[in-house]
């Protein structure tokens, strides 16, 4: 086994890097129009498969696939779960929630009440992500 240190990350295959996430959905145009809204992203290609978004700085891109029978994850309870979720950075919880409720988002309870730190909502399509104060 060999050591690592958090001053010298390393990589696993050559040059590596990642450049995109991609969610699979019922209907790309509709759930990039969401994250293009939440995020101020702009749509960098799109047809009716796929949409791609990304900064106007660049750097890694979120895409939307078009995925037949998507079935939303049921998380945190039933027979899906989540798969995965999005971080993102905030400076005031409290005062971006109503603009991510109004975009399409719903609230999950999640986590507890005295939990700090970040909420859990989920995307039009049923996607999980977190709201996370910076810091």
């Amino acid at each position: 086994m060999t050591e690592t240190t958090a001053s010298a990350p390393t990589r696993a295959i050559g040059a590596i890097s990642l450049d995109m996430v991609v969610l699979d959905c019922p209907d790309p145009a509709a759930l990039s129009d969401f994250y293009a809204k939440l995020l101020g992203w702009e749509v960098e290609s799109a047809d009716d498969e796929w949409v791609t978004l990304r900064s106007p700085e660049g750097g890694i891109g979120v895409a939307f696939q078009k995925a037949e029978g998507f079935v939303a994850p049921t998380w945190p309870e039933g027979p899906v779960p989540q798969q995965f979720h999005l971080d993102l950075n905030v400076p005031d919880i409290d005062a971006a929630e109503p603009g991510v409720l109004a975009l399409g988002a719903a609230k999950t309870g999640r986590p507890e009440p005295d939990a700090k730190g970040f909420r859990v909502y989920l995307d039009p399509a049923g996607h999980p992500f977190c709201l996370c104060r910076e810091g």
